[in-house]
C-alpha cells in the first residue's frame, strides 16, 4: 500500500444499528493483520455503539455543528464527537450541499470547529455535471476550498475529498488521470495559501462510485492518497475487497 493511504467509509443513512455492529466486527476481523488506515463514519445514533467494536479501525462522523453547545435541535457538537471517540469528520459532503442547503460558509465554520477540537476534517469539494461540461471544474473546486479555509491560519492535518457531484452514487467516474490532475491542482492551491505548511499534512482523496474494481486505478495516481467510499462501504465483502486491493 502507498504510504499514508487513507480509506474512509461513509455509511450515510444506509444501515441499521444491528447491521452496523455486525459490519464493524467483520471489518475488524478481516483487517486485523492488515496495515491499512481505515475510517468508518456511521450515523450519529450508531457512533457510541460502533466505537465499542473498533480496535484498529478509526471512527469518524458524517457531519458536525460549529458550536460547542446550545439550542441547536438535531445537531451534534465537536465536543460530543470527541467524547464519543471520533477522530475524523466529513464536512461539506455534496449530499448535504444538495439536499440540506449547506453552504461554503457553513463548511468553513465546521472546518474551524473540527480543527479547534482536534478532529481531522475531511472536506468535500466537487463540481456538477453542468459545471464539468462548461470546463469550470478547477474554478469551482478552488472556490470551495478557499471559502472553506477562510480564516484558517494553519492545521495539523487536512484531508480534501475530491468528490464530483455527478459521480456520487451514479456508477460514473472521471478518468483517474483527470482526478489526479484535480488533486494536484488542489495541492498547488493549498501550497500557495500555506507556504510554510508541511506538505505531508495534506491528503487528497477521491470519492464517487468507488468500488473494488476501480479503486487501485485511483489510488495508484501520484497525487491521490486514498478514497472516500459511499454505498460500497456498507457491504462488508466489497469494502474489504476495496481495502485489500490497495495492499
Amino acid at each position: 500500500m502507498k504510504k499514508n493511504t487513507l480509506i474512509v467509509g461513509n455509511w450515510k443513512m444506509q444501515i441499521s444499528l444491528k447491521k452496523g455492529r455486525e459490519l464493524a466486527q467483520e471489518l475488524e476481523s478481516a483487517l486485523a493483520a492488515e496495515d491499512a488506515e481505515v475510517v468508518v463514519c456511521p450515523p450519529f445514533t450508531h457512533l457510541s455503539s460502533i466505537k465499542t467494536h473498533l480496535r484498529k479501525i478509526k471512527l469518524g462522523a458524517q457531519d458536525l455543528f460549529w458550536e460547542e453547545a446550545g439550542a441547536y435541535t438535531g445537531e451534534i457538537s465537536p465536543l460530543t464527537l470527541r467524547e464519543i471517540g471520533c477522530s475524523y469528520v466529513i464536512i461539506g459532503h455534496s449530499e448535504r450541499r444538495q439536499y440540506l442547503a449547506e453552504t461554503d460558509k457553513m463548511a468553513n465554520q465546521k472546518v474551524k470547529a473540527a480543527l479547534a477540537h482536534s478532529l481531522k476534517p475531511i472536506l468535500c469539494v466537487g463540481e456538477s455535471k453542468s459545471e464539468r461540461e462548461h470546463n469550470q471544474t478547477l474554478e469551482i473546486v478552488e472556490k470551495q476550498l478557499n471559502l472553506a479555509l477562510e480564516g484558517v491560519s494553519d492545521f495539523a492535518e487536512l484531508i480534501i475529498a475530491y468528490e464530483p457531484i455527478w459521480a456520487v452514487g451514479s456508477g460514473e467516474t472521471p478518468d483517474p488521470s483527470d482526478a489526479n490532475n484535480i488533486a494536484r491542482y488542489l495541492k498547488q492551491v493549498i501550497e500557495k495559501k500555506y507556504p510554510k505548511q508541511n506538505k505531508e499534512s495534506v491528503r487528497i482523496l477521491y470519492g464517487g462510485s468507488v468500488n473494488g474494481k476501480n479503486v487501485h486505478s485511483f489510488v495508484s495516481q501520484e497525487d491521490l492518497s486514498g478514497v472516500l467510499v459511499g454505498g460500497e462501504s456498507v457491504d462488508s465483502d466489497e469494502f474489504i475487497k476495496i481495502i485489500k486491493n490497495l495492499m
